[in-house]
């Protein structure tokens, strides 16, 4: 997907969710989601479904400045040929000093494929708008600019999360819920836990699929939902963070 225009800025999608019936129906896939909160006017985006075995070929990766690694129902940790496949790929851009920006199972899949720690939490899963606070000592980041307070509302909706993170990254951001909110490495790698991408219907609309296949009980689905319509996540903060880091700003 995505048209090519000559000497235009080129990005690529790592999706690894198949896209649900609601989002395809709202937006025609999350493609459209992830380029509508972080892709500029004017740049060319690719789709490569990883989850669906469809990966960039060796020798296509210099033409992108940037990458996102999307969120998966799938454990980050688990050993699907297509996850280890990502963990080499991931691998290989960082030594060609390639922007990667991991979102939830992105964030997971980028810290094990540097050699941390993930697993399920030990709290149990986190959905709903929560507070994530910045470590101000790591500000040098360009992304993290003086604008940005040092608490900021994002979506989570996770059960797994960074137990460690691999040596030489440093942690950016925590919440009372989990240790590794955001996570660097280099200059070129970023892993955020929550949802930047995402509204409340899209959220919404995932507590309703969680319900259904009972991965969630009842009472917990009807209060993330009651507490959903009280707060709202600081999209536009996100958004800017998000595009700053992936041009390199």
């Amino acid at each position: 997907m995505g048209m090519l225009i000559e000497g235009k800025r080129r990005f690529a999608l790592l999706l690894a969710a198949r896209d649900s019936d609601y989002v395809k129906k709202l937006y025609g896939g999350y493609f459209n989601v992830f380029v509508e909160a972080f892709g500029n006017e004017g740049e060319r985006w690719d789709l490569f479904r990883v989850v669906e075995g469809e990966f960039p070929g060796v020798n296509e990766l210099q033409n992108y400045e940037g990458f996102v690694v999307s969120g998966s129902p799938y454990d980050a940790y688990g050993n699907e040929y297509w996850i280890l496949k990502l963990c080499f790929l991931l691998q290989t851009l960082s030594h060609m000093k390639k922007k990667v920006l991991g979102i939830c199972f992105g964030h997971q899949v980028l810290c094990r494929a540097f050699g941390g720690k993930i697993g399920k939490s030990y709290s149990g899963w986190d959905i709903g708008v929560r507070k994530v606070r910045f470590l101000k000592e790591f500000v040098p980041f360009g992304f993290l600019d003086e604008e940005i307070p040092p608490v900021l509302s994002i979506i989570e909706c996770h059960q797994d999360e960074v137990w460690e993170v691999p040596e030489g990254a440093k942690i950016i951001a925590f919440s009372e819920k989990t240790g590794v909110e955001m996570f660097a490495f280099g200059n070129h790698i970023l892993g955020i836990q929550g949802h930047p991408e995402y509204n409340k219907g899209i959220l919404d609309n995932v507590i309703d699929r969680l319900l259904s296949n009972d991965s969630i009980q009842r009472e917990f689905a009807e209060d993330a939902k009651t507490k959903l319509l009280i707060s709202e996540p600081d999209r536009k903060h996100w958004e800017k963070i998000c595009k700053c880091f992936l041009r390199g700003i």
